[in-house]
């Protein structure tokens, strides 16, 4: 958790500041809530060890996944301005988090200007990601979707010193076409289309990437698609 949720580059007395304010780890099995829309906010969440979706209710009245969440990253800043969620977040599978309370993370911010830059970045990539998801859903063919989030998902593995080419979806078919935009069954038909294609290997969650290459020209919308 030091090296993806936490700032490098700290001496060894602000790595213990910094482990002092950390709480308490909070297991959150699956399909269980850590946190629910309009609750008020107190913590930030880093993931040590699972997956989350976080949703909203759209105008009509259905879940809208927002996002989806994997050790190192952080949970509860969007909630930062208005000190209120503004949305759910919901285990996967048993997962566990590391409460951060942000009152005494501010408090810090004053003394250690590092920790201060490094949360700035972490604020700025999720700026990023929520913007790569409106084009997602803007301006990309059902085919460049499914290919973007593929390469996305393969990309953070590799960060956390996975495979970049292996990985199960820890994510239903169903959540992957509402954060999409698509139904369950153009996901199942897409996936089915990139098999045939030689693009990836599907065994129900089990992925295989067997053409990165062209996965990312497809997200980029620089390859045909037929």
């Amino acid at each position: 958790m030091h090296q993806l949720c936490l700032p490098m580059g700290l001496g060894e007395n602000d790595m213990d500041k910094l482990d002092q304010i950390i709480g308490r780890r909070r297991k959150v099995p699956r399909d269980s809530y850590l946190y629910r829309m309009d609750d008020v906010f107190t913590n930030l969440y880093a993931v040590r060890v699972g997956h989350f979706k976080t949703c909203q209710i759209n105008a009509g009245g259905e879940q809208q996944i927002t996002g989806f969440q994997m050790a190192g990253e952080l949970l509860g800043m969007d909630a930062i301005s208005t000190d209120h969620h503004h949305c759910d977040a919901i285990a996967l599978e048993d997962s566990e988090v590391c409460e951060i309370p942000f009152a005494r993370l501010e408090e810090l911010f004053g003394t250690m200007p590092t920790l201060l830059r490094h949360f700035h970045r972490m604020m700025s990539q999720e700026i990023t990601r929520e913007q790569s998801a409106m084009l997602l859903l803007g301006n990309m063919r059902a085919e460049q979707r499914l290919a973007a989030f593929l390469v996305n998902l393969a990309s953070r593995y590799v960060a956390r010193g996975y495979s970049s080419t292996n990985f199960q979806l820890r994510m239903s078919r169903e959540d992957i076409g509402s954060y999409l935009g698509l139904t369950i069954e153009s996901i199942s038909r897409l996936l089915s289309k990139f098999k045939k294609q030689g693009l990836l290997g599907v065994s129900n969650r089990e992925i295989e990437l067997l053409d990165i290459t062209a996965l990312k020209a497809m997200a980029a919308g620089t390859e045909a698609c037929s």
